[in-house]
């Protein structure tokens, strides 16, 4: 396991040469004691606050990109069992992937200041600039060449009930995976809805036993080039038409939603989310950061701390803790689907 450095936050910005911080891409920062000076935040290296965090530290927690606390302490931190503990691990997994790490948390410490549009496209540039990198490249290495996914006629059921357009990802032998042919037939038929003002209501879920498993990973790695990947990404992917639609789109979650199955979902006006619901952000252990719209969608609803630790860390939120946060608005039954 990772041993972070922790420093009291006078040492925020130590001497290039110090030798316990020597190539560490992680900090961590003691928020348990009195109040002092704090030095210039270190932008360089992810910065980690270790709680409780004391009276006083509130601005400075807010300020570092996630604090681990053992009691909630609102939205700059994340509540773990051993603060000290969950920090070594987040450092295990910033280690396996720094490149990919830092870019994430550089982008979200400025991103939510910018236009939905724009900080689409600022996500997209970060993105195609990884996918370019060694960690991915190592990603794929290690995964092997891949066949791609057979086509299907209708990745998406299109109904329409009266003033409502119900829409249903349709490729439960793929867990409904966020393939190419997937998404184009998901941003056409939010076009309907962009272009019929008398639709009211969108209604977004997902066949099978799962909402969205994520981007297609057989498909990861064939565009064929950078510029052709960013243009994909923020012109005919569907983050922007969902964007424009949220207040008249509900999602409908069960099941995994990885990735892209819950970085869509977070643009919605209403999500409703089955109890058996589970959500990852995975990509930063493949060399990336999440490139479907979750540096802008999910931020903006459980702001940049929690999305910064739900992307390094990997791991499944739990539906309550996502009810808790934000990211999902309702937990109930009626968004299992058949």
């Amino acid at each position: 396991m990772a041993d972070v450095p922790i420093v009291r936050p006078a040492g925020l910005s130590p001497r290039r040469d110090d030798p316990l911080l020597a190539g560490s891409p992680v900090l961590g920062v003691d928020l348990r004691g009195p109040v002092t000076d704090v030095g210039p935040l270190d932008g360089d290296r992810i910065l980690v606050g270790v709680g409780p965090v004391a009276p006083g530290w509130e601005t400075l927690a807010a300020d570092l990109d996630v604090t681990l606390v053992p009691r909630d302490a609102g939205r700059p931190t994340v509540t773990v069992e051993d603060p000290e503990r969950a920090l070594a691990e987040l450092g295990d997994a910033v280690a396996a992937a720094p490149r990919a790490a830092r870019t994430l948390a550089g982008l979200l410490r400025w991103s939510g200041t910018l236009p939905v549009h724009a900080a689409l496209d600022a996500e997209s540039f970060a993105y195609s600039t990884l996918l370019g990198g060694t960690e991915f490249r190592a990603w794929l290495d290690g995964r092997g060449v891949r066949p791609l996914p057979p086509d299907v006629a209708e990745p998406v059921r299109v109904e329409r009930h009266g003033t409502e357009l119900r829409l249903t990802l349709d490729r439960p032998q793929r867990r409904n995976a966020y393939g190419r042919r997937l998404r184009d037939a998901l941003v056409d038929a939010l076009d309907i809805a962009l272009l019929d003002g008398s639709i009211e209501r969108v209604l977004l879920t997902g066949a099978g036993p799962a909402f969205c498993s994520g981007g297609d990973l057989d498909e990861f790695g064939t565009t064929p080039d950078l510029v052709t990947a960013h243009l994909v990404r923020t012109r005919g992917g569907a983050a922007r038409p969902l964007h424009a639609l949220r207040d008249r789109v509900e999602v409908r979650l069960h099941g995994a939603c990885v990735g892209a199955g819950i970085e869509l979902p977070a643009f919605a006006g209403w999500v409703v989310a089955a109890p058996d619901t589970t959500i990852r952000l995975p990509e930063v252990a493949m060399g990336l950061i999440p490139g479907a719209g979750g540096t802008v969608s999910i931020p903006r609803r459980i702001g940049r701390h929690r999305t910064l630790h739900l992307a390094l860390t990997g791991s499944p939120l739990p539906v309550a803790t996502a009810r808790e946060w934000g990211l999902v608005d309702e937990v109930s039954e009626v968004a299992e689907v058949s």
